[in-house]
């Protein structure tokens, strides 16, 4: 669907820099800014990526792509992981029956 995206992220404890040494959840850290590492980090750095890429490639410098926030989820179990999956594999096929569907 060309109006938005689904995505996995997979946070794993196998990050090889930091094996054997003390870590703690990422929180935020001081004023509200959120800690390297975290979901919102990483959330922000892609959106900055990618925008900056698809404005060099659009000649369109500073434009702006993405809407404000975000929605995330926990996905708790492997099923629950699977259906998420499903859904984003079948999301597709319901783009022309979508509000800001056009054909044009």
């Amino acid at each position: 669907m060309p109006n938005h995206f689904h995505g996995i992220v997979m946070i794993t404890d196998g990050d090889v820099a930091r094996r054997g040494t003390a870590r703690r959840a990422p929180t935020m850290e001081q004023f509200g800014r959120p800690a390297s590492g975290s979901v919102p980090t990483i959330i922000r750095s892609f959106k900055s990526a990618v925008t900056k890429r698809i404005n060099q490639s659009r000649k369109t410098p500073g434009m702006r792509l993405w809407q404000r926030n975000y929605w995330e989820h926990i996905v708790r179990d492997e099923p629950e992981l699977l259906h998420i999956r499903e859904y984003i594999r079948n999301n597709p096929i319901h783009w022309k029956t979508d509000r800001l569907y056009s054909d044009k």
